[in-house]
C-alpha cells in the first residue's frame, strides 16, 4: 500500500529532527515533535495517532476542548500554544497538559487556581521575545527571572521550561541566534529553578537550527497537516 500524504510528511519532519541530532552531535530522541494541529479536524489527528503521534498543539481554547471530547479514547497529549485570554483559563487549565507562552504572571495565577484538583500540576513554559518585537507576546529576557520565581511558587502549576517565537530569519546562523539566546537563558536559570528541562523552540522552516541550539520540543504544522483548512471542513 502506498503511504499517504500524512504518512510521508510525518516522516519526512522526523527524518529532519534526527538528521540535526545527528549533525550537532546530540542523542537520537533527544527532541520530541509536537504537532501543531490547530484547524485541523479531529480525524486527522486521529490519523496522526496512528501513525505514530501524540502531542498536539491548539491555539484555541474551545477547539482544543471540543478535539479533546472527540478524540478521548485516545492516549493523547494536548498542548496550549497560543495567546491566553483571562476568560478561557479555565478550559485550558482543565483540558491541556502542557501550556507553551505564559508570560503573564494573571494568567498563571489563574491556570493554577484553575488546575483541578484530581489533575497532576500542569506543565507550564514560559514565552520569552528573543527578538524585541513589540509585536510578539513573550516576556523581556531581563524579566524572566523573576517571572519564573513567583511561577515557581504556585502550587497548580510544573514550571519546566521556556519557549519562543522568533522573528523569520533567512539564514541559519541567524535562525540559530535567538535559540542560542533562549538556551543560555535557561542555563543561567537552571540553579535556581533546577527542574528546567524543556526548551519548546523551532518550527517547519527553523526546526534544524532549533534542534542545533538545544530544543527539546519543535512545534510542527505545516510541514505535517499542509496548509490550513478552510472552516468549513473542520
Amino acid at each position: 500500500m502506498m503511504p499517504t500524504e500524512l504518512e510521508r510528511n510525518i516522516s519526512e519532519v522526523d527524518r529532519r529532527i534526527r538528521a540535526a541530532e545527528q549533525a550537532s552531535g546530540r542523542a537520537t530522541g533527544a527532541v520530541s515533535l509536537l504537532a501543531v494541529s490547530k484547524t485541523k479536524p479531529s480525524e486527522l489527528v486521529r490519523e496522526a495517532h496512528r501513525l505514530g503521534l501524540s502531542a498536539f498543539g491548539e491555539n484555541y481554547a474551545q477547539e482544543m476542548a471540543e478535539k479533546a471530547a472527540a478524540l478521548a479514547d485516545l492516549p493523547l497529549c494536548w498542548h496550549f500554544i497560543g495567546p491566553i485570554q483571562s476568560n478561557k483559563t479555565a478550559l485550558i487549565a482543565e483540558v491541556s497538559d502542557w501550556v507553551h507562552g505564559i508570560d503573564r504572571l494573571k494568567v498563571a495565577r489563574r491556570l493554577s487556581e484553575q488546575r483541578p484538583d484530581h489533575k497532576e500540576p500542569l506543565n507550564v513554559l514560559v514565552q520569552v521575545n528573543t527578538s524585541n518585537e513589540d509585536s510578539k507576546s513573550g516576556v523581556m529576557p531581563e524579566a524572566a527571572p523573576e517571572l519564573m520565581a513567583s511561577i515557581n511558587e504556585l502550587p497548580g502549576l510544573r514550571l519546566r521550561g521556556l519557549m519562543t517565537i522568533p522573528a523569520p530569519a533567512n539564514s541559519q546562523a541567524a535562525q540559530r541566534e535567538p535559540f542560542r539566546q533562549l538556551r543560555e537563558l535557561m542555563l543561567r536559570l537552571s540553579d535556581a529553578v533546577p527542574q528546567l528541562d524543556t526548551l519548546s523552540m523551532g518550527m517547519s522552516g527553523d526546526l534544524e537550527a532549533a534542534v542545533t541550539e538545544g530544543a527539546t520540543i519543535v512545534r510542527v504544522g505545516t510541514d505535517i497537516f499542509g496548509a490550513r483548512y478552510n472552516q468549513a471542513r473542520l
